[in-house]
């Protein structure tokens, strides 16, 4: 995987990735990360690239000219990738996107600061806007980060279990994630569910599933629009409703 990133604190980026799951990927190759600062592009002695906005207002704007040499450096070495300004009005970033670019193996990430970026660098080299929530940060790199990390383990080889990313919250069939239990079996009087004791891995993989079902009804039900459910599954489902109208509350198995 291949990611470019324009921003004013590369070493910000740089170093952060230098750690984990994502650190052992740059180490083995499966990351190559290609970081380009705006104030190399500025023309004078104090290496400007913020003024004063247009009409008024507060804050400071990036000014057009030292982002899109950044971006053009990145593009100059990573052409096919599409470029994404990170924005809060961008559209919100998703596990489905996250395995399109993975796919893709290339992006450029912009990372704004100050009260934004000239718009005539969004209309110039900018393909999309993406936005990580509906909040604001101080600025474009924490977003970078939280997608480079999501992008990157979905590359085989990263995770030590090629299943791990399948088995996540978002995966595949797009569920939250069942609960994990590890030693000890009795915790402040809080013992791990007999059926992953068992060892019948049928029984397990039922239970986890339908754990999973529970949690995406109770926690996210608008993913179960888009989720991608077996015949059992939504006979499950069908009985949880049923327990719901008879109990007048959620059920839990």
């Amino acid at each position: 995987m291949q990611v470019g990133v324009a921003t004013l604190f590369p070493e910000l980026i740089e170093e952060a990735l230098e750690h984990g799951v994502i650190g052992r990927a740059r180490h083995n190759g499966l990351l190559k990360l290609d970081l380009a600062n705006p104030r190399d592009w500025a023309l004078d002695r104090h290496r400007t690239v913020d003024d004063r906005p247009f009409g008024g207002g507060p804050g400071m704007v990036m000014t057009p000219a030292p982002l899109s040499a950044a971006v053009g450096s990145l593009k100059s070495s990573l052409p096919a990738a599409p470029v994404f300004y990170l924005s809060p009005q961008g559209q919100p970033f998703d596990q489905a996107m996250a395995r399109q670019w993975q796919l893709h193996g290339s992006v450029i990430l912009v990372a704004g600061r100050y009260e934004g970026v000239d718009e005539r660098v969004i209309n110039n080299v900018v393909d999309g806007e993406v936005s990580l929530g509906d909040f604001i940060l101080s600025g474009g790199e924490f977003a970078a980060l939280a997608i480079i990390d999501a992008i990157t383990r979905l590359v085989p080889g990263v995770l030590g279990d090629p299943s791990s990313s399948d088995e996540d919250s978002f995966g595949e069939d797009g569920l939250l994630d069942y609960p994990h239990y590890t030693r000890p079996e009795l915790y402040e009087g809080q013992a791990v569910p007999a059926v992953l004791r068992s060892g019948d891995h049928k029984a397990i993989a039922r239970w986890r599933r339908r754990q999973a079902l529970i949690r995406t009804r109770d926690r996210r039900p608008d993913l179960l629009e888009t989720a991608i459910l077996t015949k059992e599954d939504r006979v499950f489902l069908t009985h949880l409703e049923t327990l719901d109208r008879e109990s007048g509350h959620s059920s839990k198995e």
